[in-house]
């Protein structure tokens, strides 16, 4: 799951690979993940190594989540994935504030 990369002769920094596996819109397996931040049947909210991600779709269940390994699964109908970073910053705070009121 993690990678070394040599930054200089002395020093090595531990990166975490990003993964999203999509098998027929019904089932997503995640790596690097590292906190599920919401979720619920129709939206998943994730924050991985690479920033904020939002899933949407239908019937939407965690099937599997192992936190130590950073692995997530769900499984439902897909509709959407999008990462919510300082490009959308606008979209992010919309969807931060329909999921706290």
């Amino acid at each position: 799951m993690s990678q070394f990369y040599e930054t200089n002769s002395t020093t090595k920094t531990n990166v975490q690979e990003h993964d999203v596996i999509m098998r027929s819109r019904r089932l997503l397996d995640i790596t690097g993940v590292k906190q599920v931040e919401s979720f619920d049947n129709e939206e998943f909210l994730l924050d991985t190594v690479m920033g904020f991600l939002a899933i949407k779709g239908q019937n939407l269940q965690m099937k599997n989540l192992d936190v130590d390994k950073g692995v997530v699964s769900i499984k439902g109908k897909i509709f959407d994935l999008v990462y919510l970073d300082d490009q959308h910053g606008d979209k992010a705070k919309g969807f931060f504030s329909k999921l706290f009121r």
